[in-house]
């Protein structure tokens, strides 16, 4: 059984775009893009943060020349201050094609789960990249990969700030999942992974069932009606009604203290709450208002 069958990539002969940073997920993921078949464009993105960021480039431009496949450059530039992971994701974003592949892995999923449980997400942050098709590696564990691109005789670049506590994500991998294993007694990130799909599954049943409520606006439904719906309908309007997008393009629910004083004003406990980003939700005759 080769790697290539736990993929999930296009039809052979497809042409995709894929993101090569340099590193081994990267460039596993183009081994095995051109292994399944693919008209692959190479596509690297130099957010200028590291003094080595430049022979990152220069190292994907090779390997894209040594396997005669078209090569992409972009050029951004990141303030290194604030959430510089989101700033440098919405640059990646912006300059990419859309549906653009990537190499995140089987241990990217569960190490996701944990940072979103972290922060208090809700199913959406504890069901990610399942059945996402710019995540064709999303079965494979990520120390399979990097054998594979041993393997193939490629040394991959190392990007030194995967190994920096600075970065939650880095914490997760190198000491919370070492210690959820040896507590377990078995590798976690099989079973992290299966919940994920175990949840997706959940949610998509309950988008299903939410459907109708997506485009309700806030003040389309009298209070005395949101009060009859099930909790679990109610509160999953409200997270899409009062979601925020940051400048950077990413979207947030509200977190589950605004979900509660929110309830509160549909239920008439109070006619007003305060909610991040200067918004007020208040009711009146009824109806709710957000400003």
């Amino acid at each position: 059984m080769t790697l290539l069958e736990d993929c999930d990539f296009p039809p052979r002969g497809a042409a995709v775009d894929l993101a090569v940073s340099g590193g081994p997920d990267s460039l596993g993921l183009l081994l095995l893009a051109l292994e399944r078949g693919l008209e692959v464009t190479v596509h690297h993105v130099d957010h200028h943060l590291r003094s080595a960021s430049g022979d990152d480039a220069s190292f994907v431009r090779e390997v894209a020349q040594r396997l005669a496949l078209p090569y992409r450059l972009h050029d951004v530039q990141v303030a290194p201050t604030g959430n510089v992971e989101a700033l440098a994701r919405a640059q990646r974003r912006r300059v990419l094609p859309a549906h653009t592949l990537t190499g995140h892995t089987m241990d990217d999923v569960a190490e996701t789960v944990l940072l979103n449980m972290l922060r208090g997400a809700g199913l959406e942050g504890l069901s990610p990249m399942v059945h996402d098709a710019t995540k064709p590696l999303r079965h494979l564990r990520r120390a399979e990969l990097h054998h594979y691109v041993a393997a193939s005789g490629l040394v991959a670049r190392h990007d030194e700030t995967n190994d920096s506590p600075a970065f939650r994500r880095n914490r997760v991998r190198h000491e919370l999942l070492p210690v959820m294993n040896d507590v377990a007694g078995r590798d976690v990130v099989p079973l992290l992974a299966r919940q994920a799909r175990v949840l997706f599954e959940d949610r998509a049943w309950l988008d299903d069932l939410a459907a109708a409520d997506v485009g309700v606006e806030l003040a389309a439904v009298d209070c005395r009606e949101l009060v009859t719906w099930p909790p679990a309908r109610l509160t999953r309007w409200l997270r899409v009604r009062l979601s925020t997008t940051t400048p950077e393009g990413e979207t947030y629910a509200p977190s589950a203290d605004e979900i509660a004083r929110s309830l509160d004003v549909v239920r008439g406990t109070v006619v007003a709450c305060e909610l991040s980003g200067g918004r007020r939700l208040s009711r009146r005759d009824q109806r709710l208002t957000l400003v």
